[in-house]
């Protein structure tokens, strides 16, 4: 039995992820357009202290309800999608969205006098500056309500599972998420609800609702900081509304599973957190996949909540695909240290993620051999000049062509493992030629940073790095530190 927050790299888990495609699900609730407005802020305006955005780009995203089917159209799921929009330029734009997915069939019932949803975020530096709504969240009329219940009772039949995303924006307000329910329940198809509101008995005959800790709260009234008073409210909600099972999402705390006789608590996986923007949509679109594929609940919420971790590492409303979920259980079954040790492809991929996210990146190189503190200050300087450090080490032959027939002292795996505990060190990657040029095109580094007795003319590394705009750093000299004299002091015995 796989312990709750441990993953163990085997082909059961690895396979599981493989069975999300193909499942159909059946997703219905509150569709809304995400609009992204990227840009660059040097200055305040002069009309009031509020920054200057200079636009460079635009994105237009599906989210809410919309977001849950494009991460399951990422995951290769076969998806019906049903969602209320109005008659306005958004819901055009929404439809085109929606059409561009592959395996996902849409049906957008329009209702006229309604404003399509649009949340319109501005970003500068990978940082929102502001979020401005622009909607409507009345419940829909009782004809188009009417209209989603006769394609979602027609869309029973051929469906794994049912997602209800509940935005309270319209759709599932009030009765309406019961209506829903009921069918499904008629049916005999799981349901997993993604709630809103303080009235989680409308939910009553769902498989498991999942509610983030503020959600939590407001449905119950009740305080939820610590493991036991999460605890405490979830089984209080589960006797109170009838509900089977509650997934709480808890943020970088992780996930905690509460059913009526068991309690499991999942710790975070993510590695970094740069945007949480429809983080509880991929979440829902794995949890219900991996439900509607017949996984054990514990191994759906393994998946979810890996795949959490990977989507607010991205900006944005992001997706998550199966080849990523994947390479992350490979990253999170390798020990702590032995994550840093990447091979020249994923060293690249890892680079490409941070550039993306507006990082510096900063790489130097060496043999590293019986580490120093002339070694330690060389590093640390470098991570100092770059958001993500990442170092080239010589492997043993390229290290005994460069240091002389007997060295390395150590072998290429054990100093790399001693790299990698470094906590300004972010990645390790062992290369076999004599210079690190190969490695420095694969990574396109924007630092490079050498040991101040280095010659920036002595090698190419150099001018590839300035070719792309990046610049060459060189660290200051620590005297007296030196492995090959101290291998001499250990072969002669001498203390000089």
């Amino acid at each position: 039995m796989r312990i709750a927050g441990e993953l163990s790299f085997d082909q059961e888990l690895i396979g599981h992820v493989r069975k999300l495609r193909g499942v159909r699900v059946l997703c219905a609730g509150d569709v809304m357009l995400d609009h992204f407005v990227y840009g660059e802020v040097d200055r305040i305006s002069p009309e009031g202290p509020i920054p200057v955005l200079r636009i460079e780009r635009e994105d237009w995203m599906l989210g809410g309800a919309g977001n849950v089917a494009r991460n399951l159209d990422n995951l290769g799921a076969e998806v019906r999608f049903l969602a209320v929009c109005g008659e306005d330029w958004a819901a055009e734009r929404i439809r085109e969205l929606c059409k561009a997915l592959r395996g996902c069939k849409a049906e957008i019932a329009v209702e006229p006098g309604r404003k399509t949803a649009v949340k319109t975020r501005y970003v500068a530096q990978s940082q929102q500056l502001l979020r401005a709504d622009a909607e409507s969240n009345h419940d829909i009329a009782s004809a188009t309500l009417e209209r989603l219940l006769t394609a979602f009772r027609d869309a029973l039949p051929d469906s794994d599972i049912v997602i209800l995303s509940d935005y309270a924006k319209g759709v599932l307000n009030g009765r309406h998420a019961s209506a829903f329910l009921k069918l499904a329940a008629e049916a005999g198809k799981p349901v997993l609800v993604d709630p809103k509101g303080r009235n989680f008995e409308r939910y009553r005959g769902a498989a498991l609702v999942k509610p983030n800790l503020k959600e939590l709260s407001e449905a119950t009234g009740m305080n939820v900081r610590t493991d036991a008073e999460i605890e405490a409210a979830a089984k209080g909600l589960l006797q109170s509304s009838g509900l089977a099972a509650l997934l709480v999402t808890r943020g970088s705390a992780g996930m905690t599973l509460v059913q009526e006789d068991s309690v499991r608590h999942f710790p975070s996986f993510a590695r970094e957190v740069y945007d949480v923007s429809g983080a509880g949509d991929t979440v829902a679109a794995v949890l219900g996949g991996a439900m509607g594929a017949g996984l054990p609940l514990e191994e759906a919420v393994t998946l979810a909540n890996v795949s959490a971790g990977l989507v607010v590492a991205k900006v944005g409303t992001a997706v998550v695909t199966p080849e990523e979920i994947i390479q992350e259980i490979r990253y999170h079954s390798r020990p702590s240290a032995d994550r840093k040790l990447l091979s020249v492809a994923e060293a690249a991929d890892e680079a490409s993620k941070w550039r993306r996210l507006g990082l510096r990146i900063g790489f130097t190189s060496g043999c590293f051999d019986l580490l120093h503190p002339g070694h330690i200050a060389l590093l640390k300087q470098a991570r100092e000049s770059c958001d993500r450090l990442i170092v080239g080490l010589n492997s043993n032959r390229s290290a005994a062509a460069i240091k002389g027939p007997n060295r390395p002292v150590q072998d290429e795996v054990a100093r790399a493992t001693v790299l990698a505990s470094l906590a300004f060190v972010d990645a390790v990657v062992i290369f076999d030629d004599l210079t690190p040029e190969n490695l420095i095109r694969a990574l396109r580094p924007d630092v490079l940073v050498r040991g101040a007795d280095y010659r920036p003319d002595d090698g190419a590394a150099a001018d590839l790095v300035r070719a792309w705009g990046g610049e060459v750093v060189l660290a200051d000299f620590v005297p007296g530190h030196s492995t090959t004299r101290t291998i001499h002091r250990f072969v002669s015995g001498s203390e000089q």
